[in-house]
This record gives C-alpha cells, structure tokens and sequence, in this order.
C-alpha cells in the first residue's frame, strides 16, 4: 500500500506552546516512586500517572490542543473521529470545552466503559465496523457526507504536540530520568515523549511498545516503510492494523527500541499495578510496564519512567487480569 503524504513534523517549540494552552485546562499528572515495583523490575521505576486525567487517558492533552487551536469556521462545522475509546474521549471531552460539536465512529465491539464516557461528554458516538480500521473508514465517510473535519487519531501535529506534554513534566520534576518507556497504538504519545526527551537530554533512551497481537506500528518502525498487519489484541488502547505514518517518521527519528509484549503480559502488568502500586490500568496502560519486565537485565539499576497512559479498564477485562 503507498504510503499517505503527512504534515510537517512536530517540534519542541510546538510542544511548549502545547503546553501553555493545555496548563489552563489540565494540571499536571503525578509522577510517583513505588518501591515495590523498584524490586520487581530491578530498577528505580517512576510512573506517570496519566491515568489520573479527567478522560483516565493521557490522550485528553492533544484533544484539548486540537480543539483549541481548530479555526473558528471548523469550530461552527464540527468533527468527527475514528476511535476505540481514549481518543474518542479527548475529541468529546475538548469539544464539551470549546462547544464544539463531535462525532464519535467506535468499533461495535468497544469497550463499553468508554463509550459511556464518550456520550457522557455529549459526543455523538456511532458504532460501526468491526474494526478500528473499518471504523475510520467509516468516519472518513461520515465526516465527508456531513461537512466535518476529520480527525485523525495519529496523523495531527498538534495532538502529538500536546501529548508529548507528558514527557516535559517528567523531565522537569526527574531531570536525571535514564529511559522512557511508552505504550504505542497510533504512536502519538511515542512520538512526542521520544521528541521531547531526546531534544532535552539526547542520552535519555527512549523505547515504545506495542502489542504482539497487533503489530502493525511495531513492524512500520522496523521496516522504515508502511506495513500492515493482522489486529487481534484484546488491548483496544493497541489495537492498530495499519500504521500512522506522522509519529512513524518521529519515531524513525528518534526512538531508541521497541518491544511487543502478549495480551498476556499486560493483563499481569494491571495486577502488578493493582497489588504493588494501588492503581488501575487498563491493559494497554500497563504495557509500559510489561515491556519493563522484558528488559530487567538492560534496565537494571537505572531510573525508568514508565508512562502508565490510561486506566479505562472494563469491568470484564479486570475480572480476566485478576484471574
């Protein structure tokens, strides 16, 4: 399949800026020490809470900065989005701020938590397809027949920019942080924590994870060209068939390594958080910590932020962790 063209590349400039707009809506998230994942990883293991957002994801920081930065013509049309739920959140979240109007396009099998979320923050949410896949197209098509401007969930600079807010209030509070470890679906929040760690402390490792059921992202990275591939994790946060090209070519850029961790290892990584941190993350979350778990022996010692990235776990799918 060719490769779609892509708009420029975000900066650390656009990053700052980001954050000014995002600083009037958002407090920073905490940046926590648990000893007891200190002793399981080997390392010295600082978690961002970004499932402490208002959405529970760290996806509302480049909603915000999308939404706030969107002309005022564009603003009366409206958007639309293709979402399994995170994303979906940031756009109605953003719009409900900015009354705008959104249309959300979710898989019909979406986790039903955050699609209540989605339509308690009065965004239209349309269930179709069976598939993130099927649902963009879908979106594409309803964006088209009803005059909005769509969204796309990877492919926007300023929702890179405003997610790689994160990283910067890492950096700020733990300016000696040694590796960066980051969940990846569209790539977004890879994209921007690896732009902003690397143009801050070009020492700073940085390593993105995907899901080994989904590894779409994973193998576009490897390859440095576009590649599809089967989407069969239960991660909806990961669950990606085809690649984002725009964080792609950051990530090409900036990215130390990336691992693939099993549906399995994730649904662990949520105990692990649960029982030695007390928090909840959903799977795809937890992913940071999963792959944390792989690279004991490269990590050993050192001071690791992992971005815990969301904690919209289904009731189902804590039960399954928990068993």
């Amino acid at each position: 399949m060719a490769q779609p063209s892509s708009p420029p590349l975000p900066t650390l400039a656009y990053v700052l800026a980001a954050r000014r707009v995002i600083s009037r809506y958002l407090r920073p998230t905490p940046l926590h020490n648990y000893p007891l994942l200190d002793e399981l990883v080997g390392a010295q293991v600082w978690v961002k809470h970004e499932n402490y957002q208002p959405i529970g994801a760290f996806k509302v920081r480049g909603g915000i900065t999308f939404i706030a930065q969107l002309p005022a013509d564009q603003r009366e049309l409206g958007v639309a989005t293709a979402s399994t739920g995170n994303h979906g959140q940031s756009v109605a979240y953003a719009a409900r701020l900015f009354d705008v109007k959104a249309v959300i396009v979710a898989p019909e099998g979406a986790n039903p938590v955050k699609v209540a979320a989605m339509r308690g923050y009065g965004a239209d949410v349309r269930l179709m397809g069976e598939d993130f896949e099927a649902a963009k197209k879908h979106c594409a098509a309803v964006a088209e027949a009803e005059g909005l401007r769509f969204v796309s969930s990877g492919d926007e600079p300023s929702l890179i920019a405003g997610v790689a807010t994160h990283t910067l209030e890492i950096l700020e509070e733990e300016p000696d942080i040694e590796v960066v470890i980051v969940p990846v679906g569209g790539g977004s929040g890879a994209a921007g924590a690896s732009l902003v760690a690397k143009s801050i402390n070009p020492e700073i490792r940085t390593i993105a994870v995907s899901a080994s059921a989904s590894p779409a992202a994973y193998l576009t990275w490897k390859a440095r060209a576009w590649r599809e591939a089967p989407n069969r994790s239960a991660a909806e946060g990961l669950a990606t068939g085809a690649p984002f090209m725009l964080p792609q070519q950051m990530l090409w850029q900036y990215l130390d390594d990336y691992r693939l961790v099993s549906d399995e290892e994730m649904m662990v990584a949520v105990r692990h958080y649960l029982e030695k941190a007390k928090t909840l993350a959903e799977p795809a979350g937890a992913a940071s910590l999963a792959a944390a778990l792989q690279l004991k022996d490269e990590l050993a010692g050192k001071k690791v932020a992992l971005i815990l990235s969301g904690g919209n776990i289904s009731p189902g799918q804590l039960r399954a962790c928990l068993e």
